[in-house]
């Protein structure tokens, strides 16, 4: 399935990443992973890091996927509000999977610092504004749910929106502690690190099958079979290799790159831009004064091949850009669309195959994804060491929606 087309830029800010070692594969794993993006990664080092031998199968070069279309917004609200989640799932779940997310975006900040790696990361506040009037009750209704469980926001209305910001809205909802990444930075610096903490790279090889041979999986892929002990697949928005997907929405996503902007001064802290009519636009900013624009998601699962359609689609994306900041010079300099995946129930796939021992899965499904990578890859770890994560059942795939 072609996830992207068009002109990427996070590949203009980094240089190629291949492993350094041509590895002679164990006779014995302990995992697995499928899948050399973000999850990937971050899923080898929490198990790495945990005394577990790892590889990393990839049929692609690392990080050329999903992570390479990745807009690199992380927040700790998610695509459904935490009102509408604790409607759906009660109110101490929903409250804990929202610590989670908070929590997570913490957590990658302490990794970049940890390893000293080189992605961009900045804390920036987030501002979901009201697309109208209609939605002003709903935005309010979220900022005294988050507010009642201690989530650092604020609420502004039409007045303070007009004052801090080049556009106004007739209310909108302001989250703190988020943040704005180089998700291609950040995974090749992860992918750096996990070489030299002994995991094994293997890039271009495909999964093509797994066979339980006497509690040892028998992994067949494009190249010769590996072994291991357990499996986890973190295949992002692709069909999985072994096992059917359900309960997953796979759409597609339009994004523009625009050339620098002189400043941003009359930008309320470069926060992170999103709304609440679906689909919705998101605006964030970069290091070099680009402003990163996405949205007019489809109810299609590839990416288109007509670049002029990209270019239609950008510039519509260019216009509404222009709307809410009228000062800013500025024309595309990139654009592309890339599959993204959403779950019916908003929530991520994370955990062991209800009738498949010893597979997982990390599929982080939704605007979310890095931040439900983070926590995901801790939730595994607990699970494949035998240590107990009470978490882990929110998330898990044996629920109404997963992967069976």
């Amino acid at each position: 399935m072609k996830i992207h087309n068009g002109s990427l830029f996070w590949p203009t800010t980094t240089k190629r990443f291949e492993p350094k070692t041509n590895f002679d594969k164990l006779e014995l794993y302990d995992v697995v992973i499928v899948g050399g993006g973000i999850s990937g990664a971050l899923t080898a080092l929490a198990l790495v890091e945990a005394g577990l031998t790892v590889a990393i199968v990839d049929k692609r070069q690392f990080g050329t996927g999903s992570t390479s279309a990745n807009t690199g917004l992380l927040q700790y609200s998610n695509d459904i509000m935490l009102h509408e989640l604790i409607d759906q799932i009660g109110e101490q779940d929903a409250v804990q999977f929202y610590k989670l997310c908070y929590k997570a975006v913490d957590d990658l900040e302490k990794i970049v610092t940890r390893l000293q790696l080189d992605a961009d990361f900045i804390r920036r506040p987030s501002i979901c504004y009201a697309s109208d009037e209609n939605d002003v009750e709903k935005v309010k209704v979220e900022y005294a749910t988050l507010k009642k469980h201690g989530f650092p926001c604020d609420y502004f209305g039409p007045n303070e929106m007009a004052e801090k910001s080049t556009f106004s809205k007739p209310g909108a909802l302001v989250t703190f502690e988020d943040a704005e990444i180089n998700p291609l930075k950040f995974v090749q610096g992860l992918l750096i690190k996990l070489e030299e903490k002994g995991v094994h790279l293997f890039p271009y090889v495909e999964v093509e099958d797994v066979f339980d041979a006497d509690k040892v999986l028998d992994i067949r892929t494009s190249e010769h079979s590996i072994f291991a002990k357990k499996i986890i697949f973190t295949t992002g928005y692709e069909t999985v290799p072994v096992g059917k997907r359900i309960g997953a929405v796979i759409n597609r996503s339009y994004v523009f790159v625009s050339t620098p902007v002189e400043n941003f001064n009359d930008w309320y802290k470069q926060a992170l831009i999103w709304e609440t009519k679906r689909p919705y636009l998101y605006i964030r900013s970069t290091v070099d004064n680009r402003l990163i624009v996405g949205g007019l998601d489809e109810d299609r699962s590839e990416a288109p091949y007509s670049q002029q359609l990209i270019q239609q689609h950008a510039e519509k994306l260019l216009k509404q850009a222009q709307e809410l900041f009228p000062n800013y010079k500025m024309e595309i300099d990139y654009a592309y669309a890339a599959t993204f995946g959403e779950s019916i129930d908003n929530l991520p796939f994370i955990g062991e195959h209800p009738t498949k021992p010893n597979h997982y899965y990390l599929l982080g499904y939704g605007g979310n994804g890095t931040v439900y990578s983070m926590l995901g890859s801790q939730i595994l770890r607990d699970l494949i060491t035998g240590t107990r994560n009470e978490d882990a059942e929110i998330v898990q795939l044996d629920r109404k929606y997963g992967v069976k």
